[in-house]
């Protein structure tokens, strides 16, 4: 009961000396800006007295603490786990001192005077200058995106919309990757648009966050961006772990790579500081003994691990270094690729679910030792995805390489893949209408991403229901990049005599003769358009050297019938908008096209898509077929006509294509 006591007048105490503070600086500064608040539904079930007093003794430490720091961590042990608290400020570090205090005083005060927030069990308030976050689990060094909080300009930043978000990307993409690297977790940056506009940009993570953790969180930021703020002067992005904001103007202040300077402490901290002074030497000892021990252990390790980097990479391996995992922390991840902790099998290899020493849930993708096919595809897909960053593509972690093992490593996504839900009978959840034609549009986000709006220009491949997985919430992660191949911003087609991908998702023009651009991508689209909307199964995936159409013609068949609702998986004829459904069966038939040309591009479907005001144009009756015995000087003359190539390809050529089921 003493001890009750004490901590009640302690933080009497704090709060009133923080409250006078606070009223004699207020007349002195202008007002912090108000953006978002959100305060957990969900009460505790703690004594109500304790657990407020708690929260009440966590706002005024973080508070007091905002005087000297811009990021802080704090702890209130309850007398038990749900009456004990976590919070963390943060405050951008541009914003000066004094204002940072002002700033989250105002965010403390807020939280404590609100009704809802004082018996939440978790709750965050965003101001322009800064945030704060409480919680009754501890939530340090993990990445939270939820709740989200999004705001944009009214203006359009040009005529141009693709270009300026393209050059949006790139800078916002440049700035978060300066963000997750520097060791306050904060950057901006400035790109000159033209003579007369610049762009701003500024990224910032918790501090506590690893600079990976960083850079998960910045890539998932930024991906919501075309759906918050496409061509607009302005916008933001907020997480619970990190933001990111541009403009047209100089929206921070001049001494954004400052470091933040700490006050002297108070009279009152003597005896703290006493006691810090005794224990510190020791510790700070005791670190660097440690820190050597591991520099000599790993010392040779890190060396023959940067040999194999050099061996397989080239002259990117320093590019990717600090991506690179060492075998024994995989094998501890997934109880040394146990068969409990197998979760699947890929076109190179295995799949396992494992759990870093930090906590992280990843999927683990081992490539089969005696796979030749899947090497070159190892190594494209590590080069390729370390580089892409949106919400709606599965984040990369990292790799392991040595001369017996290569690994791939992925955020753990919990749903499994698409096709699990369409296509498993026996599966209790049925994919309600809503959540497919939100899975529709997030998957043509990503696929535009990759084509339009990331710093490469990638053309996928292989997009079809199995290479899509779904998070815990049924968002869409585009995978599997082992066959993406990235062309010039320029280039709008390539070719290759190594054709693979998967039968009855190929583009004509691919599955003959190699060629491939971002209208592939479209067909393949097309063709898991229509998966998604019948709940059937592209019967050409099975049949090697055949494209079978099967699919496509029942879907055109029912439109020219007038029938397109006869197309709809049967579990959804209670659950669905005829709308919606139309749309999207019109959709589908435009990009399975016969001919590249005829087919819109993924910002075209993206425009179809989020909008209803956008007349569509009527489809082509499809009559393109492939088969195994189609004679090749036939083949030879339709490639003519379905790319409009100049270059001309020989039969011999022809013959020389491999084609490789995945």
């Amino acid at each position: 009961m003493r001890s009750n006591s004490s901590n009640t007048i302690i933080s009497l105490c704090i709060l009133i000396t923080f409250f006078t503070f606070t009223t004699i600086i207020q007349a002195q500064l202008a007002d912090p800006v108000f953006v978002q608040q959100s305060c957990s539904a969900n009460q505790t079930t703690a004594n109500t007295a304790t657990y407020e007093n708690n929260l009440r003794t966590l706002l005024s430490l973080m508070a007091s603490n905002a005087t000297a720091t811009k990021f802080h961590t704090t702890t209130v042990l309850g007398t038990t786990s749900s009456d004990t608290l976590y919070g963390l400020f943060m405050c951008r570090l541009d914003v000066p001192s004094h204002f940072c205090f002002r700033c989250v005083s105002y965010a403390t005060t807020n939280i404590s005077s609100d009704p809802e927030c004082s018996l939440s069990k978790h709750g965050v308030i965003w101001y322009a200058e800064c945030m704060v976050r409480f919680s009754n689990v501890a939530f340090f060094s993990t990445v939270d995106t939820s709740p989200s909080w999004d705001l944009s300009s009214y203006v359009n930043a040009s005529s141009n919309s693709t270009r300026f978000m393209g050059l949006l990307f790139d800078a916002m993409n440049r700035t978060a990757e300066e963000a997750a690297n520097s060791g306050n977790r904060f950057s901006t940056k400035e790109t000159n648009l033209s003579l007369s506009k610049t762009l701003y940009c500024l990224a910032q993570c918790t501090q506590d966050l690893s600079p990976g953790n960083c850079s998960t969180c910045l890539g998932e930021a930024i991906g919501y961006l075309p759906s918050c703020c496409e061509g607009k002067e302005g916008g933001r992005v907020g997480f619970p772990s990190c933001t990111v904001w541009y403009e047209l103007y100089p929206f921070y202040g001049l001494a954004t790579n400052q470091t933040p300077t700490k006050t002297s402490p108070s009279p009152g901290k003597g005896r703290s500081r006493t006691i810090i002074v005794i224990i510190f030497p020791t510790i700070i000892v005791s670190g660097i003994l440690f820190t050597f021990c591991c520099y000599l252990i790993r010392r040779k390790t890190r060396k023959n691990n940067k040999v194999i980097l050099r061996e397989n990479f080239g002259h990117e391996s320093s590019t990717i270094e600090s991506l690179q995992f060492n075998l024994a922390i995989i094998e501890a991840a997934t109880n040394n690729f146990s068969n409990e902790n197998k979760i699947g099998k890929g076109g190179f290899g295995e799949v396992y679910k494992g759990v870093l020493i930090d906590g992280r849930h990843i999927a683990v993708k081992r490539l089969s030792r005696n796979s030749k096919q899947g090497v070159e595809e190892f190594k494209n897909e590590v080069l390729l995805i370390a580089k892409l960053q949106h919400r709606n593509l599965v984040a990369f972690i990292g790799f392991c390489i040595d001369e017996q093992e290569k690994i791939l490593i992925y955020e753990y996504v919990p749903n499994k893949s698409l096709d699990y839900f369409l296509f498993d009978t026996e599966l209790e959840k049925v994919l309600r209408w809503s959540e497919r034609y939100k899975i529709i549009q997030e998957i043509a986000r990503g696929i535009l991403y990759l084509h339009e709006h990331s710093r490469l220009k990638v053309i996928h491949r292989d997009i079809k229901p199995s290479n899509v997985l779904l998070d815990k919430d049924m968002n869409p992660k585009i995978s599997d990049f082992g066959l993406a191949k990235i062309v010039e911003i320029d280039q709008q087609e390539g070719s290759t005599k190594r054709v693979i991908g998967t039968y009855g998702y190929m583009s004509p023009e691919y599955a003959m003769f190699g060629q491939f651009s971002e209208k592939s991508d479209v067909y393949s689209f097309g063709v898991m358009i229509f998966e998604i909307i019948s709940g059937r199964k592209n019967l050409g995936s099975y049949e090697p050297h055949h494209v079978d159409d099967g699919l496509r013609n029942f879907v055109w068949r029912h439109w020219m019938n007038e029938t397109p609702l006869n197309t709809l998986d049967p579990k959804l004829k209670e659950d669905h908008s005829h709308i919606e459904v139309i749309k999207c069966i019109q959709i589908g038939l435009l990009c399975v096209q016969d001919y590249p040309n005829d087919r819109p591009s993924m910002m075209t479907i993206v425009s179809y898509l989020i909008s209803n005001l956008v007349e569509l144009p009527s489809p082509k009756e499809p009559t393109f077929f492939l088969h195994n015995k189609m004679d090749p000087i036939v083949a030879h003359a339709s490639s003519r006509r379905i790319t409009n190539y100049s270059t001309s390809f020989s039969i011999n050529e022809m013959s020389m294509s491999d084609i490789y089921p995945r």
